[in-house]
């Protein structure tokens, strides 16, 4: 859903329209308290649904008590999100990376702390609506996706060891991720402040430039994970069944990690310039129609296992991948940049009624 804020304020920081990005962060914050309303919900009887899926009884239970400890987090990303977005918008960097380093430093202590030292375990508004209601199933989609798979390897033949495996690929994955979604931040910032701007051809440039670096790291981090990749494993388990699961895995993850350099950036850029319910339709497709279903099939209906699931993965983000750079290709600049003038227009209208409203 924040992904709206970086849109509609990163266009209007490049119009100079100040005053809209105001008016957008403060409908982003009550859209999303409402929004951790309704999850509050959903993560109180996670463990109900886990159950009715099919999950065995420790997961489900295990799985409830670590959601239910994420319930005030939801409500600090409610806030938190949209200022973030808000300070890109801006290209204020530096002082949201000083904090990320803190909050990381502090979150390390606190959780080696309370899992090993106290062993406590796991514990607007309309126009603005919908660009937010289509990023948030863009984004959601993609991050189901990926945490759909992890649950259904809890339902091979193995769900012990199949979960530590697929746990520990995850984790670096997420390691990458955080990289290279730095890299879409940037993009999405520079593509709406370029197209607010009314500047197409550096709209353009900074699209290729911003692909050209990730390629680069994500070319650099995927011989890391095949040189280093078991022996860091050994940070997480001793156990010798998961480290030799892990070790096929390996190549497998390897491939994630360099369709992650593309495929992360051109969701920037369809952010940067209100693409969202398009990457939307596509994620669906991609990722539930082809990826889910093949990943299924090769993880429960033949020898491969968990490996069949990732297969899956890669290929649904492969087809994402492809589609988007064709979509990114195709896309007329200087149109993109009269949607942007009209967007802006729109807010900076509707704030203009909010005032007038307000007098009355």
């Amino acid at each position: 859903m924040a992904s709206a804020v970086q849109t509609v304020c990163g266009q209007a920081y490049g119009a100079k329209k100040y005053a809209v990005m105001c008016i957008t962060l403060q409908r982003a914050i009550i859209l999303h308290l409402g929004a951790a309303v309704i999850l509050t919900f959903v993560y109180w009887f996670s463990g109900d649904f886990l159950k009715l899926i099919g999950q065995t009884e420790s997961i489900a239970e295990q799985g409830q008590v670590f959601a239910r400890g994420l319930i005030p987090q939801l409500y600090a990303l409610a806030l938190i999100c949209p200022m973030q977005r808000f300070l890109q918008a801006q290209n204020i960097i530096n002082p949201l990376a000083y904090m990320a380093v803190g909050v990381f430093l502090l979150h390390v202590l606190l959780s080696w702390l309370v899992v090993y030292v106290l062993d406590y375990g796991l514990l607007g508004i309309w126009p603005y609506f919908k660009l937010t209601a289509a990023s948030a199933m863009m984004l959601c989609l993609e991050i189901w996706y990926s945490q759909g798979l992890v649950l259904i390897s809890g339902l091979l033949s193995n769900p012990t060891v199949a979960l530590n495996c697929l746990s520990i690929c995850m984790n670096y994955l997420t390691w990458d991720m955080q990289i290279v979604l730095g890299l879409g931040a940037v993009a999405s910032v520079r593509v709406s402040n370029e197209l607010g701007a009314g500047h197409p051809r550096v709209t353009k440039l900074s699209v290729l430039v911003v692909n050209g670096n990730s390629m680069i790291i994500s070319v650099v981090l995927s011989a890391i994970v095949m040189i280093f990749g078991v022996a860091l494993s050994k940070l997480f388990t001793t156990d010798s069944v998961v480290l030799e699961a892990v070790t096929n895995l390996i190549p497998l993850l390897a491939i994630s990690v360099l369709l992650n350099g593309i495929q992360p950036i051109l969701s920037g850029v369809a952010v940067g310039s209100g693409w969202q319910a398009w990457v939307a339709y596509v994620n669906l497709v991609c990722y539930y129609v082809i990826g889910l279903p093949v990943g299924c099939v090769l993880g429960f209906k033949t020898y491969l296992g968990v490996a069949g699931i990732w297969w899956g993965m890669i290929l649904g983000v492969f087809i994402q991948t492809v589609t988007l750079i064709i979509l990114t290709a195709r896309t007329n600049w200087e149109a993109e940049v009269e949607k942007a003038i009209v967007r802006v227009k729109r807010a900076s209208e509707d704030d203009t009624l909010d005032q007038l409203a307000a007098n009355i």
